[in-house]
């Protein structure tokens, strides 16, 4: 190993490179501190070629490699444990913009906010939105197959991509960069990278899809008495043709944000067991106004919802969203708990919270599901908080015997182990022992033929 970082140290310029542990400790700790890491070495190149120059050199001396982009994976897939920790955060430009095509090509270690203001810039829209888009990187969301609140109109990050540049295992530089919205020449190995986290190659850069940018959207926050009625809610808003968004929070984890997060405040006056943060896109805000009273009004007739708040403005609106941006940061306060990002088909919502909440409860009293997320497409985010005086660390021990009973849950309802945040460390043995053998099989075969030394993220996914 000593030969292969001496080598890297001598290929690359002083700026590329760093031993500093002061630099680096950041980059070593997952932000729920789940996951620690170590490496002998961190690499921040700023450009493909020098990405390409640092994995020929890892190739030839058999070093193992860990891309990483903002570092807010919530799976263990970016946290290095002895390998050479490969940091995109220096390669943050926008390479164009192209209104007319509406497509852009960023660089890996762009943040998705920087994506979001340069699309803005041209008038235009990528309809990626995260809780973190101030600090994850396009690459990483590539490379996890994001998700996101727009999933239901948009599609997941997948979907949002022309094609990608990647640097594989040999260090050859694989160029897939396109607006072309069709090319029926062979296989489409862009698609490979995406969703891959990092085992087939390292995403450079990426050309993205725009889409127009809404004159106005209309949110609104509105509660329910239950799964089953936001269920009969989303339909009724779909009707429009013009939904966007409909993420749903539970009493628990709605509380627990307006409590203990600073400048968060409850829009309503009296406390309702599920909440319901909806958005229509419109060419004008008369016409979204009026939709929105419309719908709502006919959904208090049907007795779908009990309350609701129009934003009157972009600020009411934020504020709005910042109660759902902060269902993470509020859980903490809760204590322990033990998450799951799974998808389940919509019609079998309702009836997996209920067999759900039961199961924990068998399983560990007085624990308290928080299940939030994006019904618009079955994605739920499962969390146990831990029971009130338990041990944190007694319960947190729990993780795997938790996780056998909502895999298994998820599975009875045709449903899948994760929806959005990847495999990562966290979810390969599951993976493992519960998908199909022949798509195992499929993959680990594409794994040998791009990366046969398995240098790139070995302990990643399969």
């Amino acid at each position: 190993m000593l030969d292969g970082l001496k080598a890297l140290k001598s290929a690359l310029p002083a700026a590329a490179w760093t031993q500093d542990a002061d630099i680096i400790a950041p980059h070593l700790v997952e932000w729920r501190d789940k996951y620690f890491g170590k490496t002998p070495l961190m690499l921040t190149p700023r450009s493909t070629a020098e990405v390409s120059e640092a994995v020929k050199v890892c190739a030839a001396h058999g070093l193992k490699i860990v891309p990483q982009g903002g570092n807010t994976g919530l799976v263990g897939g970016q946290t290095p444990q002895g390998e050479v920790l490969f940091s995109l955060k220096k390669m943050t430009t926008i390479r164009a913009v192209d209104a007319v095509n509406n497509a852009m090509t960023a660089e890996a270690g762009a943040t998705l906010q920087s994506v979001h203001d340069a699309a803005d810039k041209a008038n235009r829209k990528f309809p990626l939105f995260l809780a973190s888009q101030g600090s994850c990187t396009i690459g990483g969301n590539l490379s996890t197959n994001a998700g996101g609140n727009h999933v239901l109109k948009y599609g997941t990050t997948k979907d949002l991509v022309f094609g990608v540049e990647a640097v594989l295992a040999s260090g050859e530089i694989y160029n897939g960069l396109t607006s072309l919205r069709k090319d029926n020449t062979g296989y489409d190995l862009s698609r490979l990278f995406l969703g891959a986290e990092g085992t087939l190659g390292i995403i450079t850069a990426a050309s993205l899809k725009l889409f127009p940018k809404a004159s106005y959207t209309q949110r609104v926050i509105t509660t329910v008495e239950s799964p089953a009625k936001a269920l009969d809610l989303l339909e009724h808003c779909r009707a429009s043709g013009r939904l966007g968004m409909f993420e749903v929070m539970p009493q628990i984890g709605f509380n627990a944000v307006v409590s203990n997060i600073p400048d968060q405040r409850d829009p309503f006056e009296t406390s309702y067991t599920w909440y319901v943060i909806i958005d229509w896109d419109f060419e004008t805000e008369a016409e979204g106004s009026a939709l929105a009273e419309k719908l709502l009004s006919s959904a208090f007739e049907k007795d779908l919802i009990r309350d609701a708040v129009i934003a009157q403005n972009e600020t009411q609106a934020a504020q709005i969203m910042s109660l759902r941006e902060n269902m993470s940061a509020g859980q903490k306060f809760l204590g322990g708990s033990i998450k799951f990002d799974i998808t389940v088909p919509l019609n079998t919502i309702p009836a997996f919270f209920k067999k759900a909440d039961a199961a924990m409860e068998a399983q560990i009293p007085g624990s308290r599901p928080v299940g939030f997320g994006h019904f618009g497409d079955g994605n739920i985010h499962y969390n146990i908080a831990q029971p009130v005086g338990m041990d944190k660390e007694e319960f947190l021990n729990q993780w795997q015997s938790v996780s056998e009973i909502v895999f298994d849950i998820v599975g009875e309802f045709g449903g899948s182990i994760s929806a959005e945040h990847g495999i990562g460390i966290m979810k390969k043995t599951d993976l493992a022992k519960r998908a199909d053998p022949v798509k195992m099989a499929m993959m680990r075969s594409i794994k040998q033929a791009l990366d046969p030394d398995n240098i790139m993220n070995p302990r990643v996914m399969i």
